[in-house]
């Protein structure tokens, strides 16, 4: 069913419910716009996991690092995770636990790590200093995309 327009949509929408029935989507930022009707979901605090076990903190980082709100921090964040998690300690871990998870927006994270803004002093440390490194890509790697999970499995023998 092609639809010429969204507000096509009301009449599938129950009888009682047509009133309601609006359609959803992004309507563009005007000049004008005051941004007044937007509407912020407050995102629940970042807690430490002082008792993780290792290998569930480097799993789960793991996975957060790949599965991000933007696929630059997905790219940049992963490839960081390949390359860094295995070998960092405890301490290195729970730095960059707060780093991915506590600030409330992905663009702060990869303006940061590619310093185009400043990083705040709570997470100008020893990790971010790491992943600024990664961002520069002084041997001119083509990233594109994800590294695959393969490495996960490969031996070290």
């Amino acid at each position: 069913m092609l639809l010429s327009s969204p507000w096509q949509l009301r009449p599938l929408c129950r009888p009682a419910l047509a009133p309601l029935c609006v359609p959803r989507g992004f309507r563009g930022a005007s000049l004008g716009d005051s941004g007044k009707d937007v509407l912020e979901i407050p995102l629940p605090p970042w807690k430490e996991r002082p008792n993780e076990p290792l290998p569930t903190k480097r799993a789960r980082l793991l996975y957060e690092s790949r599965k991000r709100g933007m696929l630059e921090n997905c790219i940049l964040l992963s490839l960081f995770a390949k390359e860094n998690l295995d070998r960092m300690d405890e301490r290195q871990l729970n730095l960059y636990d707060r780093l991915i998870n506590e600030p409330s927006n992905d663009w702060d994270i990869y303006y940061w790590a590619t310093e185009a803004k400043p990083t705040p002093a709570v997470f100008d440390n020893e990790v971010m200093a790491m992943l600024k490194e990664l961002a520069k890509n002084k041997k001119k790697e083509q990233r594109l995309r994800q590294p695959d999970l393969e490495y996960l499995f490969e031996s070290t023998n």
